[in-house]
């Protein structure tokens, strides 16, 4: 640990760990025993003592002397007979802490001892005993966290704790621990607002000072660098969450097919149906969006009922981009345009993760046409397999621009008030690190690379987006050597880089339109096309730049994950063959495109790898969710493998293409995985360019 080598056992040492082993499993056996049979005489608990001086991590242990302690304190009525109980319990810990000072066990028993408040805390025994095991190991965790504890429950101001994390600091740069918890106090006491902390500008200035000092001291410590990448985090980004786009955006204007939803027959109005999603995209995750911070006016009948849903594959609650889905009514007439207003005030309902309030108010207005085409009714959109490398299957439509990219832009005044400040302290740091000796140093040249991105992030928030590509270039060379410099981070340092191209593509007009065009399918309305492929991407970034793409090309990438695109609720052409999907897990965002139609797979990697553990990532039939066990029942009726395709039913029973092509891909060749899909996708029409029927 903390770069100790390891030493190779000899024959004696061997020898003491089985005999260790045979003691450890006599003792084990007998606590369990008295566990289960409820024995909490003096005898028993000392064969729990004995057990955890040997293994401090015998959470059962553990767990037997909490109930012994609750149930033998009971019977004591004497203020000085409880005391010495308690000081027991808390002597038995140190003996563990001895043991392993790390020991999960023993600090939360000694946490919970406290909690129960049952004998006065002799605290200055407390933190004798830290500064012994701090004195041992300065960068001990469990230490850290237990002064945090103490701090808290005897109420010692912040202020103080602070001044403790610098006296660490001072005696070694390198105390990574008394980094972090200087993080998290100064976080408190700016949210607080304490005396001498009411300006952010000035602590953080301090705070790069000090750091700066550490990373030109010992450029090689990690400490000081993660520490500053905090500050970077702090600085880069507006104190409370923002707006940065929406679909549909302000003065947009949509078109809203009348015919009626006929998914069996392909028709045009699988696309082009009655409801309109609107997509909001959050600059950070919050949560909160519903019909009180989120007020919706129109002349248009739709459903009151409006919910707002986080586009997200976790289930905490916050999400950057949330959705709502406008229900039109039948009684709406034809040929006329509806005008829509989405206003979102300050609100005290809408909160990022760190506790902030939104408080930057938005309105827009985009209007919706309604149009009746009884003639289109009989067509059939997917008459013909959609062949995405075949020019004559797209054709240009002149007579029609892409949405603008600024269009999707909202700015808000608060944000750019604050932005010259940061844009300066940040470009002072970035002259500051790049005369630092450039010894091939990965960590300077991740640091230097994330000021550029914090910078070209600022810019962006001032419009000044064409200024973002000096920015972009340095910390694309920047994230190439890291690459070579350091090959055991390498994915993840390709995905920082396709997050820096992607940025680069589509922050400007001149150059997204270079990727952009609108196509055109038979018996369809055009569609805003962007294409990038074989660009090496890993990693999809900027989806709030595409949320009006109807058809996306993203083939010849090596792309891992899909994340990103769960945004795009107007897609309803997808093309990702030749990338490195490895698993139907990985593809879980596309469930939550509610338009999509189109689909090509082929040519990855799902079913290569016979150990997968990124299907594990997501609901499995393991969990316990309910709707999830339906599901498997309902798909073993049909003699469905529901434990081989198990993560294939939760991935396609949630979808309603139209064309679906998978070939080059090891499932594809497994046998009844075509039944399967027919069966899990019943509107499916085309299967790797075969009509199902």
């Amino acid at each position: 640990m903390h770069g100790r080598p390891r030493r190779p056992a000899k024959p004696e040492d061997e020898e003491a760990a089985s005999a260790k082993a045979a003691k450890l499993r006599d003792l084990q056996a007998q606590v369990l025993h008295n566990h289960h049979a409820r024995t909490y005489t003096k005898e028993a608990i000392g064969l729990s003592f004995k057990l955890l001086e040997i293994n401090p991590e015998a959470y059962t242990a553990w767990n037997y002397r909490k109930l012994a302690f609750q149930h033998n304190v009971k019977e004591l009525s004497d203020p000085e007979a409880i005391k010495s109980a308690v000081d027991d319990e808390l002597r038995v810990v140190e003996v563990a802490l001895r043991q392993n000072p790390k020991s999960y066990g023993a600090w939360y028993h000694r946490k919970w001892l406290l909690n129960q408040k049952l004998a006065p805390v002799d605290f200055k025994r407390e933190f004798g005993l830290l500064d012994k095991l701090l004195k041992v190991d300065a960068r001990n965790f469990h230490g850290w966290n237990y002064r945090r504890f103490l701090s808290r429950f005897m109420g010692v101001p912040d202020e103080e704790e602070l001044k403790y994390t610098m006296d660490k600091i001072s005696e070694n740069f390198s105390n990574y621990s008394a980094w972090h918890n200087r993080s998290i106090l100064l976080s408190n006491l700016l949210i607080q607002q304490s005396k001498g902390f009411e300006s952010k500008q000035k602590i953080f200035s301090e705070e790069f000072e000090l750091v700066t000092q550490a990373l030109f001291t010992d450029p090689s410590d990690q400490s000081g660098w993660f520490y500053h990448l905090w500050l970077l985090a702090q600085t880069s980004s507006p104190d409370n969450p923002q707006l940065i786009a929406s679909w549909p955006s302000n003065a947009a204007k949509l078109t809203s097919s009348l015919m009626k939803e006929k998914v069996e027959q392909h028709t045009l109005s699988s696309i082009w149906s009655r409801t309109v999603p609107i997509v909001l995209y959050f600059n950070e995750p919050v949560k909160g969006l519903n019909q009180s911070s989120v007020n919706l006016k129109s002349d248009l009948e739709f459903s009151k009922d409006i919910q707002w849903r986080p586009l997200t594959m976790a289930d905490s609650g916050y999400s950057n981009c949330w959705a709502a889905y406008l229900q039109i009514s039948n009684e709406c007439s034809s040929l006329q345009e509806y005008s829509v207003e989405v206003n979102i005030p300050c609100s005290d309902d809408i909160v990022s993760r760190s506790g902030s309030n939104y408080n930057s108010p938005v309105h827009f207005t985009f209007d919706i046409e309604l149009i009746s085409n009884d003639t289109a009714q009989g067509l059939d959109l997917f008459d013909k397999p959609v062949a995405w490398n075949c020019s004559e299957s797209f054709q240009s439509h002149g007579n029609r621009d892409p949405i603008p990219v600024d269009l999707l832009k909202i700015t808000s005044a608060l944000v750019e008030q604050d932005s010259n400040w940061h844009f300066e302290r940040l470009s002072e740091e970035i002259d500051l690190f790049r005369e630092l000796p450039d010894d091939n140093s990965k960590f300077g040249k991740l640091t230097l690379a994330r000021l550029l991105l914090a910078c070209a992030a600022i810019k962006s928030r001032g419009r000044s987006l064409i200024e973002r590509k000096g920015y972009c270039e340095e910390a694309l060379g920047l994230f190439t050597d890291l690459i070579h410099l350091d090959p055991s981070h390498k994915q993840c340092y390709e995905d920082e880089r396709s997050l820096v191209l992607m940025d680069k593509l589509t922050c400007d007009m001149e150059t997204f339109m270079k990727h952009c065009s609108v196509q055109v399918q038979p018996n369809s309305a055009p569609l805003n096309h962007v294409q990038l492929c074989r660009l090496s991407l890993t990693r999809i970034g900027f989806a709030e730049r595409l949320l009006w793409v109807q058809m996306l090309d993203l083939s010849h990438n090596s792309l891992r994950s899909v994340e990103g695109l769960e945004a795009l609720q107007h897609l309803v052409f997808l093309n990702i063959s030749n990338n490195q999907i490895s698993s139907f897990t990985a593809l879980e965002p596309l469930t939550k495109i509610i338009s999509l139609k189109v689909l090509d797979l082929s040519f990855n990697k799902i079913g290569a790898h016979s150990i997968d553990t990124t299907r594990y990532i997501c609901s499995s039939p393991f969990s316990h969710k309910i709707e999830a066990s339906e599901a498997f029942e309902e798909y073993q009726k049909v003699n469905i493998n529901v434990e081989e395709y198990w993560d294939a039913i939760l991935f396609f029973r949630s979808l309603k293409l139209a064309q679906l092509d998978i070939k080059g891909n090891e499932i594809a060749s497994k046998e009844n995985f075509r039944t399967l899909v027919v069966t899990l996708i019943p509107c499916l029409k085309w299967f790797d360019g075969e009509d199902v029927n």
